[in-house]
């Protein structure tokens, strides 16, 4: 049974309820690193998955993403994001080779039930395992 306090601590949301301390551990545990960038550019959040491929420190929260990338992507950074500000575009997807592991870097649009650009995600996953599976394993296979 949940009790009072419980329910007053919870984070209400369309599909059930669940405290800060339990999104937390979501995100941190999931095989994806994510950062959120709101819509006025600056960094809000990231993940701190215990693999976490491109290190991040708590410095960059409130930071322009401009001010965290290379001088030579900043034009392409300012075109994702502006893309998906206006409506452009739905993601931007790139894949790198890192220490011998494939990356996958995706940056989705964050829109609210109205449509209205509430900022970026950024998911990277190492990949190089999934590009490995063939075949099928089912629940009952696994042991």
């Amino acid at each position: 049974m949940t009790s009072e306090k419980n329910l007053k601590d919870a984070i209400v949301l369309e599909t059930g309820t669940l405290h800060s301390e339990e999104i937390e551990a979501i995100f941190n545990n999931l095989p994806v690193d994510i950062t959120f960038v709101d819509k006025e550019d600056q960094v809000r959040y990231f993940s701190q998955t215990k693999d976490r491929i491109f290190a991040r420190s708590k410095d960059i929260i409130g930071l322009k993403v401009q001010q965290c990338h290379p001088q030579k992507s900043l034009d392409v950074v300012s075109r994702i994001v502006e893309g998906f500000k206006k409506g452009v575009n739905n993601k931007a997807e790139f894949w790198i080779n890192l220490d011998n592991r494939l990356i996958y870097i995706r940056y989705f649009p964050v829109k609210n039930k109205n449509g209205d650009y509430l900022g970026v995600v950024e998911v990277t996953q190492d990949i190089t395992d999934i590009k490995e599976i063939e075949g099928e394993r089912r629940l009952l296979d696994w042991k």
